[in-house]
């Protein structure tokens, strides 16, 4: 449809303003469409195509507008654990007065070097965008991006508290870390608080117990029950803000894209460093039919429902196609999705 590039951006920049204008604009494409006699079936495809991109405009800028009451704002690190909580808070009626901001990164892969500039967040874009073909969405406009989650941050009432929910693992500690640094020079008191530990605490008994790697693996009833008996009056103190943000100042220089959960800190190892547990899962998977051949999603999802740490089915993605690169692994199909290609060890002649 003719002149409507980058009015979504437009609204999205304007709030209500450009949702008006966005109605000026829809109402004028409606009576060109009545004046050129568009066929019918075009008519309405391209009346909901604009339909949609108000609405996906309106819920984005919905999803972040803290009323002056507003009392706490959570950082949540993954979608997954962001849409749990904030199902819990809907459900405790809360969702008025508590809001959310989702650090939508698996930050256990790519690079974090200089994250806190426009320039680290572009290179880590970059990797992603030359590395990661599933399961990772990369922004089409890293500036617009990264000023987005600037503007969320910059608009937290003054006097809520800020909750930064993390866990035992590289990607939550170092989203923990750049919350921290994101924060730095808000006089907002901050409380940290551990999902996974609350929720094994409250439901774990000697007979049963359950261990969470990741927070976006506890479903939405038990963090209803978590945040019911949570306690917020344990603030960090200025000297823990300053120490954490020393901390994220060390991590954010390391030029590596692997990070693992190691003796209580985030550790830094090399690229490669589960190449050998996928080549051992593949030897013990490898069927006798098809060649030998294994479906790369059967293999990744053995390697990650047998590993302790999370790091996520598109980093091991990005090593088997590393594997088949350096010749090690031989591939059938068309590696567009992991779905649709298989592997096996390289036949040496």
């Amino acid at each position: 449809m003719g002149g409507k590039p980058g009015i979504a951006r437009v609204i999205d920049r304007l709030g209500n303003q450009g949702t008006k204008l966005y109605l000026g604009f829809a109402l004028e494409q409606i009576r060109k469409l009545k004046e050129r006699e568009a066929p019918r079936e075009q008519a309405v495809s391209e009346l909901i195509e604009l339909y949609d991109e108000l609405i996906e405009s309106t819920e984005k800028r919905a999803a972040w507008d803290p009323v002056p009451t507003c009392t706490h704002v959570h950082f949540v690190v993954g979608d997954s654990f962001a849409g749990s909580l904030k199902v819990a808070l809907n459900q405790l009626n809360w969702s008025g007065t508590y809001k959310v901001i989702t650090l939508s990164e698996n930050y256990a892969i790519g690079p974090i070097r200089g994250l806190d500039l426009y320039e680290g967040w572009k290179a880590r874009r970059d990797w992603f965008q030359d590395h990661i073909t599933e399961a990772c969405e990369v922004c089409d406009d890293p500036e617009e991006d990264y000023n987005q989650l600037l503007d969320k941050v910059n608009k937290i009432p003054e006097q809520a508290k800020v909750i930064i929910w993390t866990s035992r693992n590289a990607c939550e500690q170092t989203g923990m870390l750049h919350a921290i640094r994101l924060l730095s020079g808000r006089s907002n008191s901050l409380v940290l608080y551990d999902a996974c530990a609350i929720c094994e605490e409250l439901d774990n008994r000697p007979d049963a117990a359950i261990s969470y790697r990741h927070s976006g693996e506890i479903p939405s009833d038990k963090l209803q029950a978590a945040l019911v008996r949570m306690k917020d009056n344990s603030c960090l103190r200025d000297a823990d803000r300053t120490w954490l943000e020393r901390e994220w100042q060390t991590i954010s220089k390391q030029s590596g894209t692997l990070r693992i959960w190691r003796d209580g800190a985030v550790a830094e190892v090399p690229d490669d460093y589960y190449d050998m547990y996928l080549l051992d899962k593949l030897d013990k998977l490898r069927p006798a039919s098809d060649h030998g051949y294994l479906k790369t999603a059967r293999l990744i999802g053995e390697a990650m429902g047998y590993c302790e740490q999370f790091i996520g089915d598109a980093y091991f993605e990005y090593r088997v196609r590393q594997l088949i690169y350096d010749g090690i692994l031989e591939i059938k199909g068309v590696p567009s999705s992991m779905r649709r290609y298989s592997v096996r060890r390289k036949k040496i002649t």
